[in-house]
């Protein structure tokens, strides 16, 4: 299932070098176009394209888009316009239409008086017979832990045809926070210093964000798909509150979420669908989820249940066959549930050969390692690192998942998936971020299997490394694949991402492991796990 590729440089086109390179003094310009180009939700006829474009007088911008065969403009093939306005921002997302299925472009955009943008470069979905497409997976970019290194990577291999990210773009907390001032590397500035609330701190957010020119790099090559998570939020969201949410100092919550998505449209070349599906010729459907503000309950209160207990034993045995078990309570809601059957259930009688689901948090059975001790938290570990972890070692013993926030805490909502890929006789394979670490499971449902979950590490933000410093990485992640079946491997200590590869005889997911975050560096090992069509479980 796993094996383990020689150590690798990319060197040509790293870290915003390139033909298509931004140029270094247009990055973080206050006027014209200050973030460059990107492109998203590719069709097989149309694409979405987007820039910002601030004006020096203050009023909106007209500008005009024009999308080519080639590099250098002279087979243009769509042409239209867009305005770029204070009400959003100044980011303004055209669709182009009329293009090509599987085939690549070059687009740009053009503002007052003649300025031009950088060109960027796109591709369309492809139709009929697909013999391989390849997906780069990404999550938990914390801008000030590190360099985005592994957009870097991914912005050099020339070998993609679609970038997806799995929520955590940015991040919500004040400078600071998380990471500490001790923590934070230098040269990693985020906007602005407090924590994010109104629209307009979200958006300064975005913008100290796309300032980077690897995060730009990886915009201007490739089309992406675009997931919110908790922290383009708040922490722990869901749909009637969020962990990191006052409402007596923060406001009013509907209020910050709808500023919240808001910002992330603008910022991101982004539809305005919560959840939505995707064709990939007749290989594949990938269906895109929305698992944290439309139908989201709250997640399960394991730590005040262990706090009101005077019978340990007692309380996590309630909590594990009361909440945690309740069938009413649901991580998509009714209607996407619902719709997400029928996504399966139609691909599946359209003869596509993968069924693939995108979103944001893990599936996989996890939890605690069944041998793991105090000593792995290492010398003078926080408190809040110490409750944590002796709440989910309590929790392990009673069969209780580690994280209330995935899946494991919506155990009913689980079950119903699953069981509508297996209805449907799906070849299932999920996606998720969330976690910082690496994972390879094996779906089970009813005793059957189900399909497999390919879990990516982290951008940039901490992983078990972080919290449990007395512990080796690989004696971590033996100890975790021996307590839980359904996981078959993991990786608790790198940054990087994931590459997927689909052929209509099986899926190949690379997980990039970089070697640092703290220099820029593309140095990083491969690991490879495979999935056969038809076995529904890796082999």
């Amino acid at each position: 299932m796993i094996d383990l590729r020689r150590r690798s440089l990319l060197k040509g086109g790293l870290f915003g070098a390139g033909a298509l390179a931004a140029p270094a003094a247009a990055i973080g310009v206050a006027r014209g176009f200050t973030h460059g180009v990107a492109s998203g939700e590719p069709r097989a006829t149309s694409v979405l394209l987007w820039t910002r474009y601030v004006p020096a007088t203050g009023a909106a911008a007209p500008l005009r888009f024009e999308v080519a065969e080639d590099p250098g403009f002279g087979r243009i093939v769509s042409r239209g316009e867009a305005v770029a306005e204070a009400g959003n921002d100044y980011c303004a997302k055209p669709t182009a239409t009329g293009l090509t299925p599987g085939r690549w472009y070059y687009y740009r955009f053009t503002g007052p008086e003649g300025a031009q943008s950088i060109a960027g470069r796109t591709r369309t979905l492809p139709e009929g017979g697909i013999r391989s497409f390849r997906i780069a997976a990404f999550s938990c970019a914390n801008k000030p832990f590190g360099w985005f290194n592994a957009y870097a990577h991914a912005a050099a291999r020339n070998d993609l045809d679609l970038v997806v990210h799995l929520g955590d773009y940015i991040y919500e907390y004040p400078r600071g926070d998380y990471p500490s001032e001790r923590d934070a590397l230098a040269g990693r500035p985020i906007a602005p210093s407090t924590e994010i609330v109104h629209l307009a701190d979200y958006r300064a957010r975005y913008a100290s964000y796309r300032d980077d020119p690897d995060l730009q790099r990886l915009h201007q090559l490739y089309p992406s798909l675009n997931i919110w998570d908790d922290h383009e939020i708040t922490n722990d969201a869901w749909k009637g509150g969020a962990q990191n949410h006052q409402p007596e100092t923060e406001g009013d919550w509907e209020a910050r979420k709808t500023a919240a998505k808001k910002a992330f449209r603008e910022w991101l070349p982004m539809s305005d669908a919560d959840y939505d599906s995707y064709e990939v010729g007749d290989l594949l459907t990938l269906v895109r989820l929305e698992t944290r503000l439309v139908g989201r309950d709250a997640q399960p209160d394991l730590a005040g249940a262990i706090a009101r207990a005077t019978d340990l034993q007692s309380a996590l045995e309630s909590f594990r066959d009361g909440p945690l078990a309740d069938p009413k309570r649901s991580m998509m809601g009714a209607k996407q549930e619902a719709w997400v059957g029928d996504q399966l259930t139609r691909s599946v009688r359209g003869n596509k050969r993968w069924q693939l689901v995108a979103q944001q948090v893990l599936m996989g059975g996890l939890t605690t390692a069944r041998d793991a001790s105090a000593d792995w938290l290492g010398e003078n570990p926080s408190e809040r690192t110490r409750s944590r972890f002796t709440t989910g070692l309590a929790a392990a013993k009673a069969g209780i998942p580690f994280n209330p926030d995935a899946w494991g805490g919506y155990p009913a909502a689980r079950a119903r998936l699953l069981s509508q890929a297996q209805n449907a006789g799906a070849n299932f394979v999920t996606i998720a971020g969330d976690s910082h670490n690496a994972w390879a499971f094996d779906l089970t449902n009813d005793g059957k299997p189900a399909g497999v979950e390919f879990g990516t590490n982290s951008v940039t933000s901490p992983g078990f490394e972080w919290s449990l410093r007395g512990v080796a990485p690989t004696r971590l992640a033996q100890s975790l694949v021996s307590s839980n079946p359904e996981l078959k491997w993991c990786d608790t200590s790198h940054r990087g991402y994931m590459a997927l590869t689909f052929t209509p005889d099986e899926v190949r997911c690379d997980w990039q492991l970089l070697d640092t975050i703290r220099e820029r560096s593309a140095t990083c090992a491969t690991k490879t796990a495979r999935v056969a069509h038809g076995a529904r479980r890796m082999g």
